[in-house]
């Protein structure tokens, strides 16, 4: 069944969520080497401009990654979450993600009555899904809201799509986000996936979210258009910053809804005072020639991040690799 339009340029609806993932997917860019002002900045501007979940970053597990290669955000311990947020006494919802097989959920991720968290948001592949189920159900057993991220679902076939989808509507799971990991959708093809995704939510009584990368420059159309066919969990970070091209611009997002309680004028102040620091300090992110190529042929940003890293300049050459790669 094909779904109307929600809502129009000129209105706002009331079921709309923001998402802050700067922390989280900015963090794969410095290996989630924020300053605590940076963080704590974040978190205030955050809250003055109407924001409705901030993810701190990863529940990872140090059992597989070593905590003296990364950040604190990639294991988001409670005491360090309280550091910035304190009992978090605000209308800003704090959200962590916990990724399939790389997370040890039933120790790490507490009972929601000792934890300043509130939104669990599980990241799988299609061939996951059974474990993401298991998380999800811990995590509401413990008393979180949850979500669920379908991670690279552009090289998933539409069968394999339409029974992940079943089994995540038969679960506990609030929202179930269509995920642009690669760049690759254009606006029509996040029409066809979000009316797929709406209508299985509808069945379900769920939430639909969208999670767009920039690789063609179409995070932010991507994300208006899901929005605009019905979801309401909608991602971005601040000056797109994000893995390789990066995400749905938040200076954007917030300029576009007409919802009154968001204030972009909070974000640009952060902006000015914390993003060309960043840039200056090394951390490369954003549109670029290789993630555009990389989207293109709906493949993995890894090469392009390397190819960037060696300041490689051959796009022509680079571009053939990738068709080898790909064909």
């Amino acid at each position: 069944m094909a779904r109307s339009r929600q809502g129009s340029l000129v209105s706002f609806r009331p079921d709309i969520k923001v998402v802050d993932c700067t922390l989280r997917d900015g963090g794969l860019v410095n290996n989630f080497a924020f300053s605590d002002e940076f963080v704590k900045d974040l978190y205030l501007a955050n809250i003055k401009a109407g924001v409705d979940y901030m993810e701190f970053g990863y529940k990872a597990s140090t059992e597989i990654f070593n905590p003296a290669q990364f950040g604190k955000w990639k294991f988001c311990k409670e005491q360090d979450i309280r550091s910035i947020v304190g009992d978090n006494k605000t209308d800003t919802k704090i959200s962590v993600m916990a990724d399939v097989g790389r997370t040890d959920f039933k120790k790490d991720i507490l009972n929601k009555k000792d934890s300043v968290i509130d939104l669990i948001r599980v990241a799988t592949y299609i061939n996951t899904i059974p474990a993401a189920i298991e998380m999800l159900e811990d995590a509401k057993k413990k008393g979180y809201e949850t979500t669920v991220n379908i991670m690279a679902v552009s090289k998933v076939n539409d069968d394999d799509l339409d029974g992940g989808l079943e089994l995540l509507g038969q679960s506990s799971v609030d929202t179930i986000y269509l995920v642009d990991s690669f760049g690759a959708f254009y606006p029509e093809q996040v029409e066809r996936l979000c009316d797929k995704y709406l209508n299985m939510a509808a069945k379900y009584n769920k939430k639909v979210g969208i999670h767009a990368h920039n690789n063609q420059q179409l995070a932010f159309a991507n994300t208006i258009e899901a929005l605009t066919m019905g979801a309401s969990y909608l991602d971005a970070t601040v000056s797109g910053m994000g893995r390789g091209a990066g995400n749905c611009y938040m200076e954007l997002l917030l300029s576009f809804l007409r919802n009154p309680k968001y204030n972009k004028i909070a974000i640009m102040n952060f902006v000015e005072k914390h993003m060309q620091k960043l840039r200056d300090e090394g951390a490369v992110w954003g549109y670029d020639i290789p993630y555009l190529l990389t989207g293109m042929l709906n493949s993995h940003p890894s090469s392009a991040i390397q190819f960037i890293k060696e300041n490689r300049t051959d796009y022509a050459m680079f571009y053939q690799e990738l068709i080898d790669n790909v064909l």
